[in-house]
């Protein structure tokens, strides 16, 4: 039972509590990923990278090389560990080809140990020793492409191609001779450039692997309440051109483990340029009929039914307050407490237009008296409710305000005489505007704080209606 009269809100909030399979379905939620955003994508993942990539062990190098005045000497590297992989520069495209990124001047430190065994004619003993040693790599370059897809509603990443490749190797013995060092440059130097390319090659392999793992594990159903749960299956494959990556879900609401039938709803065209003018890294589209599905879900699980005992000027709800309007109700129980029966009596009609989203409400409302042992029924109005709300952005909260249109109201039975409608439709009218929406509009100015993802949220967002889509341009920034 609900006890103040914010479940009225409910019907405009549910647009904001969301983020082509495609035998032609229709995605009614898009997000468009630009060229900043795909930065600032690349750049976390390296930074992911350079700390996933390390320690990474390389297998044991064995050789026996031959040196001057020495002669033939056995060497034996091992314990060799890549311990930092540090990034200088990188670059990512997308395009017909798929998502091409490149990573240019990069540097590695490894270490390792070192020993060596040999004997010459002049002593019939074998002689050895042994240390340790530090490698620095520069130059080192890795090349990959990635295809992203749909598959069964699920996006599939793709590795299409990877290389990677070592410049240069600079290696700085602790102990041994002189002679060691020139040799192990000599016949290692191309064995251990070889070593981290295939190691790093085979890392960004498997983690190419796991990432996909993740992707097709993501659910294609996010309950959103015990009742209502949210389709974000993707639907056709995601669009990549120069300039942004395009996902689409389908995003409608459904009851929870039904499926939802999208060939109900049919979307408009989305507008392409309605973030353009600022430069933000996400554009998050969410088309009218997303409310729609969500007050039809709501609807038909009959949740659109509240009792309201709590309203802004409480005298409302007693029957002194009324004594001049609705004399019999008076004088049939003076003083008494009353509450309200309300109820949505069809699915709500909701249209987004520009820079306003519209609501028309059909409700039916029993006005009970509450005497000492029993609720007892007295009035029953039909009311038709017209709204229009707009919505922005602020700091990390969002905020909006609800004006109302228009308002009628007919009476449908009465147990306390008969009423004059016209008197009656005024002074609930007037209440509307001068009580309940004040108070409403009040709490929607303090704003509700937009959820962190994964420690991770919107920043200098701002709303835009146009035409049927709920458009949200924003740039992501860390919480920390």
């Amino acid at each position: 039972m609900a006890r103040s009269i914010f479940p009225f809100l409910l019907l405009y909030l549910v647009a904001f509590s969301s983020s082509r399979v495609q035998s032609h379905e229709e995605g009614f939620i898009a997000a468009e990923v630009s060229n900043k955003g795909l930065e600032f994508i690349k750049d976390l993942l390296i930074e992911k990278a350079e700390s996933s990539l390390v320690p990474l062990e390389l297998p044991k190098i064995e050789k026996y090389v031959k040196i001057p005045f020495v002669g033939g000497v056995e060497v034996v590297l091992s314990d060799i560990t890549i311990e930092r992989v540090h990034v200088t520069s990188s670059t990512l495209k997308t395009g017909d080809s798929g998502i091409v990124i490149d990573v240019s001047g990069a540097t590695a430190n490894l270490s390792m140990s070192w020993e060596y065994s040999y004997s010459t004619w002049l002593l019939p003993i074998t002689l050895s020793d042994k240390g340790n040693a530090t490698v620095e790599v520069e130059g080192l370059e890795v090349g990959l492409t990635l295809s992203l897809k749909t598959l069964q509603g699920s996006l599939k990443l793709s590795l299409l191609e990877c290389g990677c490749y070592v410049n240069d190797i600079y290696i700085k013995l602790d102990g041994g001779a002189s002679w060691l060092y020139q040799g192990l440059v000599d016949a290692f130097a191309s064995k251990i450039s070889s070593a981290v390319e295939d190691a790093v090659s085979k890392k960004i392999k498997e983690s190419i692997l796991g990432l996909d793992s993740l992707l097709q594990s993501l659910p294609k159903e996010v309950p959103v309440t015990n009742v209502a749960a949210l389709n974000v299956t993707f639907v056709d494959d995601p669009e990549l051109s120069e300039s942004s990556l395009d996902l689409e879900v389908n995003g409608l609401f459904s009851t929870m483990d039904a499926v939802v039938l999208s060939s109900h709803y049919h979307r408009s065209i989305r507008d392409s340029s309605s973030c353009k003018e600022a430069d933000t890294m996400v554009k998050i589209s969410l088309h009218e009929d997303v409310v729609k599905s969500a007050s039809s879900v709501y609807f038909n699980a009959s949740k659109m039914q509240w009792i309201v005992d709590n309203v802004p000027d409480q005298s409302l709800l007693n029957t002194a307050g009324w004594r001049f309007i609705i004399p019999k109700l008076y004088k049939m129980y003076p003083n008494h407490d009353m509450n309200l029966n309300v109820s949505v009596s069809s699915p709500p009609t909701i249209e987004v237009e520009n820079q306003q989203i519209k609501a028309a409400i059909l409700l039916d409302v029993v006005i009970d008296v509450l005497d000492v042992e029993e609720v007892i029924p007295v009035l029953s109005f039909s009311m038709a409710i017209g709204t229009s709300m707009s919505a922005e952005i602020s700091g990390n909260a969002l905020t909006g305000s609800v004006k109302l249109n228009d308002f009628t109201m007919s009476l449908n039975w009465s147990k306390v005489g008969d009423l004059h409608m016209r008197l009656v439709q005024t002074l609930v009218s007037t209440a509307l505007k001068t009580v309940i929406l004040p108070y409403v509009n009040l709490k929607l100015s303090k704003g509700f704080q937009l959820p962190v993802f994964h420690g991770y949220k919107l920043q200098d967002a701002r709303i835009l209606c146009i035409d049927s889509w709920i458009v949200i341009c924003s740039d992501v920034t860390s919480v920390r």
